[in-house]
C-alpha cells in the first residue's frame, strides 16, 4: 500500500508559513490535503485564518489544530493521536501538511514518523523551511559578534546563548527545501547577501527557492520524496544531546479589548509598542464597529499587515484579541495597557 506523503512546514515566527499553505490549498488541483496546525500560545490564530480563506477544501474537518504548546514537545500526547485519527478515516487524505509553530524544532517531529504505527502508513515527503528574507537581511538570527566581544570583555564569565539563532539554525539544518519568502521587502544587494548567508548553512543537495507572499507552485513543494524519517543522522541539531526541548526563552500571552473604531490609527500606534518591547510577533483579530467582517492583524517587528477576511459568525463574540510573542521577560502589564489604549 502506498504510503501517504507528509510535508512538514517549519520556519520562524512570521516567516509566511500560513500564506504558503493558503496558496498551496488554492492550487491543490483536486488533491485531498489534511492540515495539522500547531501554534505557540493559548489562542490559535493560524487555523482561524485558514478557515476564513473561503476555499471549499479548507473545512473544519480538514484543518486540525494542536494548541497545547509546541508540537516538538508534545509528539506522543498530541501528534500521534492526531495522525491515528487521520489514518482511520474512511477516505484518508492524499497528502498531509503539518505547519509547526515558529518556535518548534522540526527534527523531533520527523523522528515521530519512525514510530511503527505511523511509519507503516506515512512518510515525510520533505521538510520545508520558510525563511523571512527581510529578517535575514536585518541579521535578526545572527549574533552580533562585535557586541558579544565587548560584553565578554566586561564580563569574562558571560555565557553566549542566542535562542533565536538556535531555533533558526535547527530549522535550516533539517530542511529538504528552503523557501526564501518576502523577497519583495528586500532590495537587490541585501537579497543577494541574504541568499549567500543561507547557502553557506544548507546541507548538501538542499535547494533554495525564493518567492513573495508564499506564492510557490505545489509541484515545487510536494513530491520531494525525501523520506526524512530515514535520514535523521544527516540532520544535525544543537539540541540532539538534550533529553527534551523547552521554550523557556520565549513567552506568549493574549490581550483582549473592545471594538476598534479607527483601525488605521490603532495599527499605526502598534509600531512604537512593538519596537519599545521588542515584540517578535503580534497577530489576531479586531472588531470594527459597522463592519460585518473580522479585521485580521499580522505583525512581524515593525511590518504590519491587515485585511478583512470573513463575516463574524452569529455565535462569535465580537471581541478584539491579539496574541503577543516575544523573548522571556516581556512587560506584560505595560504591553497590555498600550494595546488597550
Amino acid at each position: 500500500m502506498r504510503k501517504i506523503p507528509a510535508t512538514v512546514v517549519t520556519g520562524f515566527l512570521g516567516a509566511g508559513k500560513t500564506s504558503l499553505i493558503r496558496h498551496l490549498l488554492a492550487h491543490a488541483a483536486g488533491r485531498r490535503i489534511a492540515l495539522v496546525i500547531n501554534e505557540f500560545g493559548e489562542l490559535g490564530i493560524d487555523r482561524e485564518i485558514l478557515l476564513g480563506c473561503g476555499l471549499p477544501q479548507c473545512g473544519d474537518a480538514d484543518v486540525i489544530e494542536l494548541a497545547n504548546g509546541c508540537i516538538c514537545c508534545t509528539v506522543a500526547d498530541d501528534f500521534l493521536p492526531t495522525m491515528a485519527t487521520l489514518l482511520a478515516r474512511a477516505e484518508p487524505p492524499d497528502h498531509i501538511v503539518i505547519e509547526t509553530s515558529g518556535l518548534a524544532l522540526p527534527k523531533p517531529l520527523v523522528q515521530a514518523f519512525a514510530w511503527p504505527e505511523v511509519k507503516a502508513r506515512v512518510t515525510v515527503d520533505g521538510v520545508v523551511a520558510v525563511i523571512d528574507a527581510a529578517a535575514v537581511a536585518a541579521h535578526r538570527f545572527a549574533t552580533d559578534l562585535a557586541a558579544l566581544a565587548r560584553q565578554r570583555a566586561a564580563d569574562p564569565a558571560l555565557e553566549h546563548d542566542n535562542p533565536l539563532e538556535e531555533v533558526f539554525g535547527d530549522q535550516l539544518a533539517c530542511a529538504d527545501l528552503v523557501v526564501l519568502n518576502k523577497t519583495d521587502l528586500v532590495a537587490g544587494d541585501a537579497l543577494a547577501r541574504a541568499k549567500a548567508t543561507l547557502q553557506q548553512r544548507l546541507r548538501p543537495g538542499v535547494k533554495l527557492v525564493q518567492t513573495a507572499h508564499g506564492a510557490l507552485a505545489p509541484a515545487v513543494l510536494l513530491g520531494l520524496a525525501a523520506a526524512a524519517e530515514d535520514d535523521l543522522a544527516n540532520r544535525p541539531s544543537c539540541h540532539d544531546l538534550e533529553e527534551g526541548h523547552d521554550h523557556d526563552d520565549f513567552e506568549s500571552f493574549v490581550v483582549a479589548r473592545g471594538p476598534i473604531h479607527d483601525p488605521a490609527g490603532y495599527l499605526a500606534g502598534l509600531v512604537p509598542v512593538i519596537a519599545a518591547h521588542d515584540i517578535l510577533r503580534l497577530k489576531g483579530f479586531l472588531a470594527v464597529p459597522g463592519k460585518e467582517f473580522r479585521h485580521v492583524v499580522q505583525a512581524v517587528g515593525a511590518r504590519l499587515q491587515s485585511y478583512f477576511d470573513r463575516p463574524w459568525r452569529p455565535d462569535e463574540e465580537r471581541q478584539s484579541r491579539l496574541v503577543v510573542i516575544g523573548r522571556k521577560g516581556l512587560d506584560r502589564a505595560a504591553i497590555a495597557a498600550a494595546l488597550k489604549a
